[in-house]
C-alpha cells in the first residue's frame, strides 16, 4: 500500500477506529501507538553490483500501558500530515514496525473495512538476491530444480 491509497483510504473512513492484523491473523493489541512516520531511505550495493535506493513510509507501532488508549483513522491522518515535508512523495510504500518479543517491520498486503473499523492487514517482509542471473540462480519466483545447487550457485557470489 502506497502512503496516498493509505491517506485516501483514512478519509474515505473517518471517525472510525483504527486496527493492525499481523501475518498469523493475530492483532496488535487495541491499545498501540504510533509513535514514529519516518521516511526511510536506503541505498545499497547489491550482490551482483548495482547500486540501488529504497525510500519507504514505516509507522512505528509501540504498545503502551495506557490500555484505554485508541487511535482512529482521522487521528492517523493527522499525524501522516504532520509528517507531509517529509514525506512529499506519496507514491513510497508504507511499512510499518512493531515489536512483539523482537522488532518486524511488515508491509501491507490489504485492508479490511467494517462499521467500526479499519484494519489494515500486515505481511512478513522478505529477502531476495537481487541479481539472481549472476549468481546462478533460477529467475525470482522459481523454485531450484530438485538436485540443482542452492543458495548462490557455483558462482559463490553470495
Amino acid at each position: 500500500m502506497t502512503l496516498h491509497e493509505l491517506k485516501t483510504l483514512l478519509g474515505e473512513h473517518a471517525g472510525r477506529h483504527f486496527r493492525i492484523s499481523l501475518p498469523d491473523g493475530s492483532a496488535v493489541p487495541l491499545s498501540f501507538h504510533v509513535t514514529e512516520v519516518g521516511r526511510v531511505q536506503k541505498t545499497f550495493l547489491d550482490c551482483g553490483g548495482t547500486l540501488r535506493e529504497s525510500i519507504a513510509c514505516q509507522l512505528q507501532v509501540w504498545v503502551g500501558e495506557d490500555y484505554d488508549h485508541r487511535i482512529e483513522t482521522q487521528k492517523l491522518a493527522a499525524i501522516l500530515g504532520k509528517a507531509q515535508p517529509y514525506l512529499p512523495d506519496e507514491s513510497v510504500p508504507v511499512e510499518v514496525e512493531y515489536e512483539d518479543r523482537v522488532i518486524s517491520q511488515y508491509t501491507i498486503s490489504g485492508h479490511e473495512v467494517s462499521e467500526e473499523a479499519v484494519v489494515l492487514v500486515l505481511a512478513h517482509k522478505h529477502t531476495e538476491c537481487l541479481a539472481p542471473e549472476l549468481c546462478g540462480l533460477p529467475p525470482i519466483g522459481r523454485l531450484p530444480a530438485i538436485g540443482s545447487t542452492p543458495c548462490c550457485g557455483p558462482s559463490g557470489c553470495c
